[in-house]
């Protein structure tokens, strides 16, 4: 393959960018032009034999899960997608025909979000393939992790666990219907970014936000640590998906550990005022999403866990740590 040809090649299966982009694809950098409302940005990289395996994903599912987490991001923060940079380093297993797979998946996101692809950079390389998907979004006021208060509603968009539910099925046979399996791959292969959600509760005024990556347990415990709170959660209160209660039932595991240490749902965990929860649950079926109470925020520090005996768990932020020495291959 050559550098040049291929790039135009892949460029071809994505839609033309709008008038704001001055300078698009094929220059040293691309040029937009922007409405004067703060910039957002945010990067993520996927490695085959970390982050996904061949045989877990196919190579259109994977463009679209590649570029979906990065405006997921932006979702977190209460913005509006635009832009996307997308770096590939490809390894000697992938060809053109691969490639143009891979790009139909982003195109899709594109499409869907309105976040066009103006540039990137492709290498070769003899180690695993790497995909590094950067995207630029706006928001008139970006919604942190820092901002939860005492007395605060914390709540979970969607439901939880599917994704890790859904890689497990794919790594080891399952028990449950093929349609259950089918529901939990989904979930794994095709995270859906709240991206119109993210924008409302930026509008009415949600305090704290953030996407769930690395798992609940993670995500509130970076909300509690910067917003310097306590989290307060219900067990019988987190909403999970179906049909990991009917995965956990066939391998006599605990469905909430999905939800709190599986990661990659990408729904949104965030907090916000009494008041202006009803606000969200009168809007929910406009989002077309669901919104579930989980919990409160209370002074003090860390997250706690009720269970429905009454008792206290304190949950640590153990979701996926690039860093520790067990990596789970094909999963983020």
């Amino acid at each position: 393959m050559e550098e040049f040809s291929l790039i135009t090649s892949l460029v071809k299966r994505l839609p033309a960018p709008g008038a704001d982009v001055l300078i698009g694809i094929g220059d040293d950098a691309a040029a937009v032009r922007t409405s004067g409302q703060p910039l957002i940005m945010s990067t993520d990289t996927m490695v085959e034999g970390v982050h996904f395996l061949p045989s877990t994903i196919t190579d259109y599912n994977l463009g679209y899960k590649s570029l979906a987490v990065s405006v997921s991001d932006i979702a977190a923060m209460g913005g509006k997608p635009l832009y996307a940079l997308v770096s590939l380093a490809i390894s000697s297993d992938w060809n053109e025909e691969r490639l143009g797979k891979l790009y139909d998946g982003f195109a899709e996101v594109t499409a869907r979000f309105g976040c066009h692809v103006v540039g990137g950079d492709v290498v070769s390389t003899t180690g695993p393939m790497v995909i590094t998907t950067t995207v630029i979004g706006e928001a008139d006021k970006p919604i942190t992790r820092r901002g939860a208060q005492p007395g605060d509603v914390i709540f979970v968009t969607g439901r939880l666990g599917g994704s890790s539910a859904g890689l497990e099925t794919l790594m080891q046979q399952s028990a449950i219907s093929p349609t259950g399996q089918a529901a939990l791959v989904a979930k794994h292969q095709r995270p859906e970014p709240r991206v119109s959600a993210g924008q409302f509760f930026a509008e009415v005024g949600v305090h704290a936000l953030n996407d769930i990556s690395d798992g609940l347990a993670s995500e509130l415990n970076e909300i509690a640590a910067q917003s310097q709170v306590r989290c307060v959660i219900e067990a019988a209160r987190i909403p999970l998906q179906p049909e990991v209660k009917e995965q956990a039932r066939s391998r006599q595991a605990d469905p909430l550990s999905y939800a709190l240490y599986g990661g990659e749902d990408y729904e949104l965990v965030g907090a916000v005022p009494a008041r202006t929860f009803a606000v969200l649950l009168a809007n929910a079926q406009l989002l077309r999403v669901p919104i579930t109470q989980i919990g409160r925020c209370e002074t003090g520090d860390g997250v706690v866990m009720r269970h429905v005996d009454g008792r206290l768990e304190v949950i640590e932020p153990k979701g996926y740590n690039h860093f520790a020495r067990a990596s789970r291959a094909g999963s983020r």
